[in-house]
């Protein structure tokens, strides 16, 4: 559905831009514009609500974190909400409503009105993953969904990266004019992420019926699910860990210059970036699934352990650990959502395709929530022995999943 004709390799941007499927295609596009949203907000926000906005770090601190609870519920919520009135209509609302949100940081200029527009906005984008996931699962099946989920990836990556540069130019000015310019732009771009969604045909919408048959099983009920993304939340700490942890360890407790992090960070988003779509295709079984994420796990004990590393030695020596930490990580990183997303998509019941998703991404909400906390009380308060248990929770977790794996297949075949 997804797969378009073999070409060469002058082809690969238009696989990934121009997909033949028409749903692939508005999904792409959309990705693109809410991607280079995120790349100018992630870079402009927190100096914006500090240095324009008059906000002290306290209260945006705060105020995210609230907004990050609430985004659990938001996710949850969704997938309920998509199953009623169809994922395209739910994240039409959501990523309009977003728009508006990130707008209206513009005017906020009191602590309780940023955590209103905060929870709005990130509460928003929370329903956004979760209405994705639930469209990706109604129009794509096996192979085709999982590769679609991969060439997303790449998409968010590469256009979050060209946000980033599109906001070195308010940086750059550093002038309020500036700053209040480039987060109209997030907004902006926001809503017009919303038109190729709005112009697709093809989406299956929810049809009247009864309830009972409407609904389908209940994730709440389903055991496995519950625990596989359990699992998986643990996984996901290992954003936070390359997004928070990695800069407080090169700053606090190595002697690397800082201008190692961004390298660290642009050579995650090329591995990422080349290999995700390669590691999804090995990934589109449940076992290969499993296998997948007990790589992982494994991978990110071995990063943890070559991250502690690299605060000793020669500078020369740490630089060298950084870097083979990143790598590892950043396979372990694609191998672990190649494996979660499958998990995801093939646990589910189908005919209630939206409370699982919903399920699946309010679990990933958590773990992104906990990670500051976890990986900051772990290994930058405690050093290698907090690199140790990090190490250890990865693993145990990367195992773990593939052992329910091997459960779920032997209880299905006894069934």
């Amino acid at each position: 559905m997804y797969l378009v004709a073999k070409r060469p390799v002058a082809g690969g941007i238009r696989r990934y831009l121009c997909p033949v499927d028409s749903v692939a295609r508005a999904l792409t596009w959309a990705t693109v514009a809410a991607s280079l949203s995120k790349g100018v907000f992630f870079s402009v926000s927190v100096l914006f609500f500090t240095q324009v906005a008059g906000f002290t770090a306290t209260n945006v601190g705060y105020g995210l974190t609230i907004a990050g609870v609430a985004g659990v519920g938001a996710a949850l919520g969704a997938g309920y909400l998509a199953r009623t009135f169809g994922a395209r209509r739910v994240l039409l609302a959501v990523t309009a409503g977003q728009g508006l949100a990130l707008a209206s940081y513009l005017v906020v200029r009191t602590p309780s009105a940023f955590v209103i527009v905060a929870c709005a906005a990130v509460g928003q984008q929370a329903m956004q993953r979760t209405a994705l996931a639930t469209m990706i699962a109604e129009s794509f099946t096996g192979r085709d969904r999982i590769e679609v989920r991969a060439r997303l990836r790449v998409v968010t990556n590469v256009s979050i990266a060209a946000g980033t540069a599109l906001a070195a130019v308010a940086l750059a000015i550093g002038t309020r004019p500036a700053y209040m310019l480039a987060m109209l732009t997030t907004s902006a771009l926001l809503l017009v992420s919303a038109l190729p969604l709005s112009r697709v045909r093809g989406i299956a919408e929810p049809v009247d019926r009864p309830q009972r048959q409407a609904w389908g099983r209940s994730p709440f009920l389903d055991r496995t699910y519950l625990t596989a993304t359990c699992l998986y939340a643990v996984m996901t700490m290992q954003f936070g860990m390359l997004t928070v942890g990695v800069p407080l360890w090169v700053a606090g407790w190595t002697k690397a210059p800082t201008v190692t992090v961004p390298a660290l960070l642009a050579l995650n988003t090329v591995i990422v970036s080349l290999l995700q779509v390669w590691a999804a295709r090995g990934a589109h079984t449940l076992y290969s699934a499993g296998r997948a994420v007990a790589q992982a796990g494994t991978l990110l004990a071995m990063a943890c352990g070559l991250y502690a590393a690299a605060a000793h030695g020669a500078v020369a020596v740490m630089i060298v650990a950084l870097m083979l930490a990143t790598i590892a990580h950043s396979f372990a990183e694609i191998l672990s959502e190649a494996g979660g997303w499958t998990l995801a998509f093939e646990l589910a019941d189908p005919a209630s395709a939206g409370a699982y998703q919903g399920v699946s991404q309010a679990g990933m909400a958590v773990g992104t929530m906990l990670a500051p906390l976890v990986v900051t009380t772990t290994a930058i308060e405690h050093g290698t022995a907090g690199w140790a248990a990090l190490a250890a929770l990865f693993l145990i977790a990367g195992l773990s999943t593939l052992r329910l794996v091997r459960w779920h297949r032997g209880h299905a075949s006894s069934a």
